[in-house]
């Protein structure tokens, strides 16, 4: 494939996300994404606090969630879990991925609708893996026991459910499906908590997507018999 073609395709792929979000940041700057900005602080502080020899038990008990806790505990602190780095993994991973995923998201879609996504695919891994507990190690969708007790944390799942849900939303097709096929092969690789979760993730924003997809077709609709009600005299609303 040529340097031409290469050119096109990318600018099949990314130019709607593109231009959403470059529109966004030209017109705003720095207040396109508050609230990523506001994450990615909220994070760095949280990482700071939690390796403190004082630090450690407040944001555990804001913001840690496990399998094995009531579902109204696990409820409160799971808005809070996004923004606590896990502890096996390095902060800036955590730092580059919400800077990155959430302010492009927040750019293209709006603060309060990223917000919503991130939390429905970080409620959907905290859901799974009570299921998965309560199932056992012998099903396929399982795990053991022993993983109601690993401490849930960090903003990976909202991440890839923001990353499969903007992309289906601008049409980016193939980076959706990378997306996808990089959280199957995880979890054939390492079947873990997280990679699972993350697998959940996917499902609830490709559920999400559909419904959307659905409602954005019928929506049209809707709008055309509005408009042959009005030329025909009928009221534009009718019970």
């Amino acid at each position: 494939m040529n340097r031409a073609a290469l050119l096109r395709a990318a600018r099949t792929e990314w130019g709607p996300l593109y231009t959403a979000v470059w529109g966004t940041l030209r017109r705003r700057h720095a207040w396109a994404i508050p609230m990523t900005l506001l994450a990615v602080a909220l994070t760095a502080v949280f990482q700071l606090v939690q390796n403190q020899p004082w630090g450690f038990e407040p944001v555990q008990r804001l913001g840690s969630v496990q399998a094995r806790l009531p579902w109204w505990l696990a409820l409160l602190r799971t808005p809070l879990s996004l923004f606590v780095p896990a502890l096996d993994l390095p902060v800036w991973g955590a730092l580059a991925q919400i800077l990155i995923v959430f302010g492009l998201a927040e750019a293209a879609l709006g603060r309060w609708r990223t917000l919503a996504v991130a939390y429905v695919a970080t409620l959907a891994g905290t859901m799974y893996a009570r299921l998965a507990v309560a199932l056992g190690p012998d099903s396929v969708l399982g795990l053991p026991p022993e993983a109601a007790k690993v401490i849930d944390t960090g903003p990976s799942a909202a991440v890839v459910g923001l990353a499969v849900y903007v992309s289906w939303r601008y049409r980016a097709w193939f980076t959706c499906a990378l997306v996808v096929l990089a959280m199957v092969a995880e979890v054939l690789v390492k079947p873990n908590l997280a990679g699972k979760e993350h697998i959940a993730a996917v499902v609830a924003m490709l559920v999400v997507c559909g419904v959307d997809e659905l409602r954005r077709r019928r929506k049209p609709r809707r709008d055309a018999h509005r408009e042959r009600d009005q030329r025909s005299g009928a009221p534009a609303n009718r019970s």
